[in-house]
């Protein structure tokens, strides 16, 4: 160490400059492993009901589209037959999806669970 150093030192010049870069280093290390992270998070959350709201108003269309083609082959007493089968049609799908949903990886992680005997 040489003595203008230990001069700085004194004087406290490099003691607040550590100090600061210390500070610095905090601040970047919290904003990483926080805000960064839940900025991430808010915009895989925005892009995922983006894209949810997008295929249900398809789906929609689908089923309505579905229903006028049936209605073209459905006439007189049996009009009901296309409303019975879109919302058939329509229930399976949203089941499916719920038990697609259900075995997810969220299933895969829990403990099973053992009778007692």
């Amino acid at each position: 160490m040489k003595f203008g150093d230990i001069k700085n030192v004194l004087r406290g010049q490099t003691l607040a400059e550590e100090a600061e870069e210390i500070k610095d280093v905090a601040v970047r290390y919290v904003r990483e492993e926080t805000v960064d992270p839940v900025k991430a998070l808010g915009r895989y959350t925005a892009y995922g009901c983006a894209g949810s709201l997008l295929v249900g108003i398809g789906g929609l269309l689908v089923a309505v589209g579905l229903l006028r083609l049936l209605q073209g082959i459905f006439h007189g007493t049996t009009s009901w037959i296309p409303y019975l089968l879109v919302t058939l049609g329509g229930i399976a799908i949203v089941g499916l999806t719920l038990l697609k949903i259900g075995s997810g990886p969220s299933r895969r992680r829990l403990p099973l669970q053992r009778k007692k005997s």
